[in-house]
């Protein structure tokens, strides 16, 4: 039975997974349709004389010249239409890998200086807000069945994290991280004591232990034998000490301050 948080760690992890599939899938149908769309205004710019030579006689030719958009294309047409159209694939696309290295948390730095609320510091909601921005822009025109499935996955995927971005605010990137999971299981044990840091003395005592340990092991090799004895309190005990380099001293006798001095106890 894992821990309440192993579970969390591993869906939000699990959700990043999915973001990551989503974002590439979303940046892989851009260059596609991107590509799609080029090829329509080549043709459109190429067929545009034979097309107005037509729509003359021809009204079905003068609907295709005064479309709205380029046919087979999601590029208006318009002034500037394609300068446009390809303005605003490029702007998801470098969105989108802006995205990704977020998700990966590299590099951290830039991040917290320049996009703050893709840093650490920030929960998922950010994120999700701009993913539904760009599945949202996506939609909105007419895209082919790849970049249709695609921008609709991103989309509900950044419902997901705004949702999960509510539940756990600015801590989520860091339940999910992998450096905080190992430093958490290193700080397993309590630090603070009824309001008191206890780290030093949690962290001077394993050492303290050793050392002792180590210095009977060394006694117990060096003398086997007097190890084994005991000489108490007495005459022996003393003498052992002094051997050992140990000073034993008799206490200096006082008496409290309200008692009489024994020289004017004795006049």
């Amino acid at each position: 039975m894992l821990p309440p948080r192993a579970y969390t760690f591993i869906g939000l992890n699990g959700l990043r997974v999915l973001s990551v599939i989503a974002m590439l899938l979303v940046f892989s149908s851009n260059i596609v349709q991107l590509v799609h769309d080029v090829q329509a205004v080549n043709r459109f710019q190429e067929g545009k004389t034979a097309i107005s030579a037509a729509a003359a006689s021809n009204a079905t030719a003068e609907d295709i010249l005064h479309a709205d958009y380029i046919i087979d294309s999601t590029v208006p047409n318009q002034p500037a239409g394609v300068f446009w159209a390809v303005v605003n694939r490029l702007l998801i696309i470098f969105q989108v890998i802006i995205l990704l290295l977020s998700e990966f948390g590299w590099p951290s730095a830039f991040f917290n200086r320049f996009f703050p609320i893709l840093g650490k510091d920030f929960g998922l909601g950010p994120l999700g807000i701009v993913q539904c921005l760009l599945g949202a822009a996506i939609l909105s025109h007419h895209v082919d069945e790849f970049s249709l499935v695609a921008a609709f996955f991103l989309f509900s995927l950044g419902c997901v994290n705004i949702f999960a971005g509510l539940i756990f605010r600015a801590s989520a990137k860091s339940k999910r991280s992998v450096t905080s999971w190992r430093d958490h299981a290193k700080n397993a044990l309590p630090t603070h004591v009824a309001g008191v840091d206890i780290r030093p003395v949690a962290s001077a005592a394993p050492s303290f232990v050793s050392s002792v340990f180590k210095g009977s092991d060394a006694e117990k090799q060096q003398a086997p034998a007097e190890a084994k004895i005991g000489y108490g309190f007495g005459v022996q005990g003393e003498k052992a000490a002094g051997l050992r380099g140990y000073l034993i001293s008799k206490p200096i006798e006082s008496l409290p301050r309200y008692a009489p001095s024994r020289s004017n106890s004795a006049a």
